[in-house]
């Protein structure tokens, strides 16, 4: 068989392969839920969300402990469940902030397979249980995506009116993250899944804070700056420091005093508009 040939089977099989890969690619969910708020001291409740297509998803609300806080609605990365991500809720509660983690379909203890579709209705869902459930102000509630978690956070602020949008690790959207891992594949044509903040940030009308380190090899730093330039006024970039998965605790106040002034400067705003 000419060389040519076999050379342009091996690319169509991959081609094959990425294609069909896809889903395993960008959702890595764990069905084990190893600890709870509870192993680290906080209080919480475990509450079940119904979405609108019925799958049952499984959330944690962990209250503040100052009287009518921001609360953090946290749609969380690719891997893992909530109970990776404890370590945020700590840091919240110490900062004087409520949150609610919930877990996408497919993920932790939630119900159904993951879809982009099926994250955005999540994502809704956990909106509507902050709003209607527990008598939240959207105005109250401040979006925080983390890595994948930024598409879904930037789709969720173009649906239902909330205070300010945290866009953590973000990449712009899949295909340009595909396209820089597989240059040499026509990825853009072959992407099933968008989770595109950066067509979406222009549309945006909310505070927007951009937290990225430049030491982040999944998610390069330059997708933190383009997704900075594409948001509206007012916005802040925060620079941290550490890794894609440990810089919010490796960069220490750097990155709760970073959101708390972001947080106190939507809190002005409102006053003045008010």
């Amino acid at each position: 068989m000419p060389v040519l040939t076999v050379l342009l089977v091996v690319y169509l099989g991959l081609l094959l392969l990425i294609y069909f890969s896809q889903s395993r690619m960008i959702f890595i969910p764990s069905r084990q839920v190893s600890i709870t708020p509870k192993s680290v001291g906080l209080g919480f409740e475990a509450v079940q969300l119904m979405t609108p297509d019925r799958v049952r998803l499984s959330a944690w609300f962990i209250p503040s402990k100052e009287p009518d806080s921001y609360v953090i609605l946290q749609c969380h990365g690719n891997g893992g469940n909530i109970s990776n991500r404890v370590d945020y809720s700590l840091l919240f509660h110490q900062m004087g902030l409520a949150s609610l983690q919930f877990d996408y379909r497919g993920y932790g203890n939630s119900e159904g397979t993951p879809t982009e579709e099926g994250l955005y209705l999540d994502a809704i869902t956990a909106w509507e249980y902050l709003v209607n459930e527990r008598q939240i102000s959207p105005h109250k509630i401040i979006l925080y995506g983390e890595s994948l978690g930024g598409g879904v956070a930037s789709y969720l602020a173009l649906q239902k009116p909330i205070g300010g949008l945290i866009l953590a690790s973000t990449f712009t959207s899949v295909p340009d993250r595909a396209a820089e891992l597989y240059p040499f594949l026509p990825v853009r044509s072959l992407a099933n899944y968008q989770f595109n903040t950066y067509d979406r940030l222009p549309q945006i009308k909310v505070p927007v804070l951009v937290i990225h380190s430049r030491e982040d090899v999944i998610i390069p730093f330059s997708h933190g700056e383009k997704n900075f330039a594409r948001a509206n006024e007012p916005k802040i970039f925060l620079e941290i420091s550490g890794d894609h998965n440990y810089g919010f605790l490796d960069s220490g106040k750097v990155y709760t005093d970073g959101i708390l002034d972001f947080i106190a400067k939507i809190a002005a705003e409102t006053v003045n508009h008010s």
